[in-house]
């Protein structure tokens, strides 16, 4: 089996010890597992077909992970009959914030207060009371979301976005405060709660602290509604808490870290997800 690993040259420099890890794992188990920058990729169509070069050559492989927000890439890998983690509609719905919430609303399951504006078209007037939260739609990380306490403050976002933004009520959230849910197919692995004392964000990055968690009988049950929906290979299924300690859908990551998780457990992420992808490749050639 071949496979390629698709990052940008910036986030493949940032992820090099990630990627090295997943290329040793992947030879483990007798895949070769190649870095592919996407800027080195050309996708289209020729002669009537899909096609992908690399640096001027048509190339092909068996599957795809591909560790960028590139919707319309895993749509191309997909039609060319490679197997790509994870599938277009994963990867169009989650890397967008506001279509994720409607997704997840339609399971039943409790998402924030939310309404979403193209950047090009906001109104004058705030739609919730201040303060609230606003997040570029396809932000990551936490550095794309702010606090906003006034009117001033909503009409320079306003004026300085160009980017489809949506618009939360905090009020029956918990500040500081969410868990991450890690998903391989359709089974949790494990779970991380993140918290942040100083700050309403609670990512690890932005200083936040990270311990394991125990999803109780309820709360796997809604992570599992989820996972029974969607075909996934691997994501982080990310939830706030209300005041009252219950799930609140937050986002779903497509292309899902795993520092935390390696610093808190002895669980080996890339070797399952190696093994996943490799069974699920077998599964679809009988």
């Amino acid at each position: 089996m071949k496979g390629w690993l698709i990052y940008t040259i910036s986030d493949s420099i940032r992820n090099k010890s990630y990627i090295d890890w997943f290329i040793d794992e992947a030879q483990k188990q007798s895949i070769e597992l190649v870095l592919l920058h996407r800027e080195e990729i050309s996708i289209g169509i020729y002669h009537n077909k899909p096609v992908i070069y690399a640096n001027g050559k048509e190339i092909t492989a068996d599957f795809a992970v591909v560790r960028t927000v590139d919707p319309l890439l895993n749509k191309q890998l997909e039609q060319m009959g490679i197997a790509v983690f994870n599938k277009p509609l994963i990867s169009e719905t989650f890397n967008h914030k506001a279509y994720g919430y409607l997704a997840i609303q339609q399971l039943g399951i409790p998402v924030p207060e939310t309404y979403y504006f193209p950047g090009n078209l906001t109104p004058s007037s705030s739609p919730l009371d201040f303060p609230f939260v606003v997040k570029t739609a396809a932000g990551k990380g936490g550095s794309q979301v702010v606090m906003l306490h006034h009117l001033k403050e909503w009409k320079a976002y306003c004026q300085n976005t160009t980017e489809t933004f949506v618009v939360q009520s905090p009020k029956n959230i918990q500040p500081g405060k969410d868990l991450r849910v890690f998903v391989i197919g359709k089974d949790i692995i494990a779970a991380v709660l993140r918290e942040n004392t100083n700050d309403f964000r609670a990512n690890y990055s932005l200083g936040g602290k990270a311990s394991l968690y125990t999803l109780n009988q309820t709360e796997k049950r809604t992570v599992q509604k989820i996972i029974d929906a969607y075909d996934f290979g691997l994501v982080g299924i990310d939830f706030m808490f209300s005041h009252d300690g219950e799930f609140i859908f937050n986002e779903i990551e497509d292309a899902v870290g795993s520092r935390t998780l390696s610093m808190l457990s002895n669980i080996n992420l890339l070797e399952k997800y190696v093994h996943f992808i490799k069974e699920n490749l077998r599964s679809n050639l009988k």
